[in-house]
């Protein structure tokens, strides 16, 4: 028994060191927290993430932008010092101690500073002898070898932007002329813009439609390039398609707007109707009316309650009516069904008195609700953007 107690003092000093060395295993990270104007920082987020093994913790600065975390286990972490919900400043690799705390300080203040002056060297290509210090030959090479190069693409994408914003202020003030001047500056500076490319078409568009019928086409040959060179950097976007097989059409050109435009309804099927009124209205203004009767059909096809294209049918259908010795007109199957349709759709649509005055000529009643109109300035279609 005697044996068995003088044992006890040794059995508790071991007790004692397990608990010392138990206790030595966590370690502890604190700091300081300022604002950017370089007061405490009271409630600042500090999130701490171990990078060796995986861990997340998390504490609040006081209010005196004080934060400390105890009982964190040995290992490496990278730190977020959150302000506002905005991360202001982090801090990685940073290694905990046995022992005494690791100290770690926020100063949001100071890296806006430093964030400034970095983009001050990056617009101007130079570090500043503050960047510098410290740095090695190599380091201080590659660092101003990208800086340089950063400058000079944001120098350039400043003129860009210029150029194309110059273009876009001169088309909507119709001179077209000057829009094509900064428009095709801004394509040799980045060719590679489906913007630039669409606008520059746009305004080879406009400017055919002033100039007389005659000189026409050369400019919409260059529109058509424009719309091609935007195509092949994005050869999926219908809207485009769209415009050529326009461009195609005012020339002239059937068989490639045909293509064109249906191109366009493919890639997107809620504008075929559009796509195929807009080529019907080519073929009409280009006198060529029974061509045109297979794409307003179309466009009806795609979508039946598109009033203009109903229209235009039945225009077209009345192109092809016999009249006999008594002057009686016998149009087309279908064709009153067209004006009819249309004021269904429109009763004060800008076609609506025309259509009214068809009927009548077709020995037809109006059998829709109609309202007084203003009288219509031209039964020519007028195609769709």
């Amino acid at each position: 028994m005697l044996a068995k107690l003088r044992r006890l003092p040794w059995l508790a000093g071991v007790g004692l060191l397990c608990a010392s060395a138990a206790l030595a295993q966590v370690t502890t990270l604190e700091g300081s927290v300022k604002d950017e104007n370089g007061q405490p920082a009271k409630g600042a987020v500090i999130k701490l993430e171990r990078t060796d093994i995986k861990g997340h913790y998390q504490v609040k600065s006081d209010k005196k932008g004080h934060w400390f975390y105890t009982g964190l286990p040995l290992g490496t972490y990278n730190i977020n010092c959150e302000i506002d919900g905005k991360v202001v400043d982090s801090v990685n690799g940073v290694k905990s101690k046995y022992g005494d705390s690791t100290t770690v300080d926020f100063d949001a203040g100071k890296v806006k500073q430093q964030q400034a002056a970095m983009q001050k060297a990056a617009d101007s290509g130079q570090l500043t002898q503050e960047q510098a210090r410290g740095m090695s030959d190599e380091q201080k090479a590659a660092l101003e070898k990208q800086l340089k190069e950063r400058s000079e693409s944001i120098k350039k994408n400043k003129a860009l932007n210029d150029e194309f914003n110059a273009g876009k202020t001169a088309f909507d003030a119709k001179d077209y002329a000057g829009a094509e001047q900064h428009f095709v500056k801004a394509s040799e500076m980045d060719p590679n813009q489906v913007a630039i490319w669409a606008s520059l078409a746009d305004t080879y568009s406009n400017l055919a439609k002033t100039q007389p019928a005659t000189q026409r086409n050369p400019t919409y040959d260059k529109a058509a390039e424009a719309y091609k060179k935007a195509l092949a950097l994005k050869p999926d976007d219908a809207a485009l398609y769209n415009q050529l097989g326009n461009i195609y059409g005012a020339e002239g050109k059937a068989a490639e707007a045909s293509e064109a435009l249906n191109k366009a309804a493919q890639l997107d099927p809620q504008m075929a109707a559009k796509a195929y009124y807009n080529m019907g209205a080519n073929l009409v203004n280009t006198g060529k009316s029974d061509e045109a009767i297979s794409y307003f059909k179309k466009a009806i096809d795609a979508d039946p309650a598109y009033a203009d294209a109903h229209y235009q049918y039945g225009i077209c259908l009345m192109a092809k009516a016999q009249v006999d010795a008594s002057g009686k007109i016998t149009p087309p199957e279908g064709t009153s069904e067209q004006f009819q349709k249309y004021l269904e759709l429109k009763p004060d649509g800008p076609f609506a008195q025309s259509s009214k005055d068809m009927l009548a000529q077709l020995g037809e009643k109006v059998s829709t609700s109609y309202k007084a109109p203003g009288a219509d300035k031209s039964t020519a279609p007028k195609k769709k953007k």
